[in-house]
């Protein structure tokens, strides 16, 4: 078999393929054998009937036809292997040639992963948020937790921030009632201050029964960009009573005996929470410092790919109806522009730091254990909400395994190059970054002298 590829582009490439008859043997028989077992020739049993009659009624064509369609799969395989080529996508294959007793020929045009010269990551050094657990950290958690053991309880002072109220909304612009943006019975607490500009201003210092308006702009519909006038009517009153922070309540929120038990092991968890995230920022700010040092180009089909199916997933939510999309978009202060253009952006991002991570895990070549393969299948399913046996049936039925593998082996290849780079907080503290990376790169090590 002889190969040539031709370079079109670089994330494109042709590969010809001549495959000799002399190569075929094993599929020219298998093609007689299947096209024997289908026809019936006088005089002989189903699948019995010899060569030359099978030509003779059927003519070369139909066993050459056979012939081709089970050769091109493997040919195809094996050309891309012996030529390394990192195909992404799928290939436009074409039959060009088919020489009787001679050669078959065919061509592949496919996109392909760009050449990528990983950067040495111990020239980088980046700069994260230091670590500061204080006890305004630990009360703010305490505070959430007492927040999901509170009491409401109707009042008849005046609203502050902080308190409930249901309220009536009625919105007008040019003296005219603007039915999708007016309201009855919404229960609202002061402080939120991101349904309607100037509401929370409006409420405070308003009892029961009582009546305020303001004037604000007009963010969606058919009235944005317009002055609006809101009218709001107070229907009912509420405080949010906490639980005291003592030892009673930590008995009742947790397992521990006492509050100060409580606020020690909040605290931990407050430290490893802030961990977690220093982890991730340090994680991003390499990777977003490693591709700056590198250019390569995109395969457009994948590009291509991603966007359109996101705006296949929104469009199916919304049972393909074009014009509740215009609406979403609208009320969202945007439009079918600015979102393909941000989807598109969104797309080449992701697309470039994937291509970017395999050409890392090529490199450092980490072992991905079938532990830790389930590990990552299971948390997947958990962020879907599925049931993880579900989830695995549904990922081998669509044939997905291989990219969940892949993600954990670019985690690993990323975890492995990080131990590398040196970071500090924004104090000038050196960060040792082994403390959460430094167990993959070991686990790595381990692997490769396996």
């Amino acid at each position: 078999m002889n190969t040539n590829v031709e370079k079109l582009s670089e994330t494109r490439v042709k590969l010809t393929v001549n495959v000799p008859f002399s190569e075929l043997d094993k599929e020219i028989e298998q093609a007689y054998v299947a096209i024997a077992q289908q026809v019936n020739i006088p005089g002989f049993r189903r699948g019995k009937a010899p060569r030359q009659l099978i030509d003779a009624r059927l003519g070369r064509g139909a066993i050459l036809e056979q012939v081709v369609n089970d050769m091109l799969p493997s040919r195809y395989e094996q050309a891309v292997m012996e030529n390394d080529l990192k195909v992404v996508g799928q290939p436009e294959i074409d039959i060009t040639k088919v020489e009787d007793k001679d050669f078959v020929e065919f061509t592949a045009e496919m996109d392909i992963r760009p050449e990528i010269e990983v950067p040495d990551f111990a020239d980088i050094s980046v700069t994260v948020p230091a670590i500061a657990v204080d006890d305004k950290a630990v009360d703010e958690e305490l505070e959430k937790l007492a927040a999901r053991f509170s009491e409401t309880k109707d009042t008849k002072r005046k609203m502050k921030t902080g308190d409930l109220a249901i309220i009536d909304i009625v919105a007008e612009v040019d003296g005219k009632k603007v039915e999708e943006a007016s309201t009855e019975g919404l229960s609202y607490q002061i402080g939120d201050d991101n349904l309607i500009k100037g509401l929370d201003t409006a409420l405070r210092g308003l009892k029961t029964g009582e009546d305020n308006e303001f004037t604000t702009e007009m963010l969606t519909g058919e009235h944005k960009g317009k002055e609006a006038t809101i009218k709001v009517h107070v229907v009912q009153t509420k405080e949010r009573k906490l639980p005291e922070l003592d030892d009673e309540f930590a008995q009742m929120a947790s397992e521990f005996d006492t509050i100060a038990e409580l606020r020690e092991d909040t605290k931990a968890q407050v430290e490893e929470n802030k961990k977690a995230e220093q982890a991730a920022a340090i994680r991003d700010e390499v990777l977003k410092a490693a591709l700056e040092k590198v250019s390569f180009g995109l395969p457009q089909s994948i590009v291509d790919e991603q966007v359109h199916n996101q705006l296949h997933q929104i469009l199916g939510q919304l049972a393909h109806d074009e014009k509740a999309f215009a609406q979403l978009l609208e009320a969202q202060g945007t439009n079918r522009e600015e979102f393909d253009k941000e989807t598109r952006a969104n797309a080449e991002d992701n697309v470039r730091t994937q291509m970017f991570l395999d050409a890392v895990a090529d490199k450092e070549q980490p072992e991905v254990s079938q532990q830790e393969l389930m590990d990552h299948v299971m948390f997947t399913a958990s962020s879907y909400g599925m049931d993880p046996n579900h989830f695995i049936q549904q990922i081998q039925s669509n044939g997905q395994m291989g990219n969940l593998f892949a993600d954990v082996r670019r985690g690993k290849a990323l975890a492995v190059s990080i131990c590398r780079v040196e970071a500090k907080d924004e104090n000038g503290n050196v960060i040792d970054v082994d403390q959460y990376f430094g167990e993959i790169e070991e686990e790595a090590d381990t692997d490769s002298e396996d």
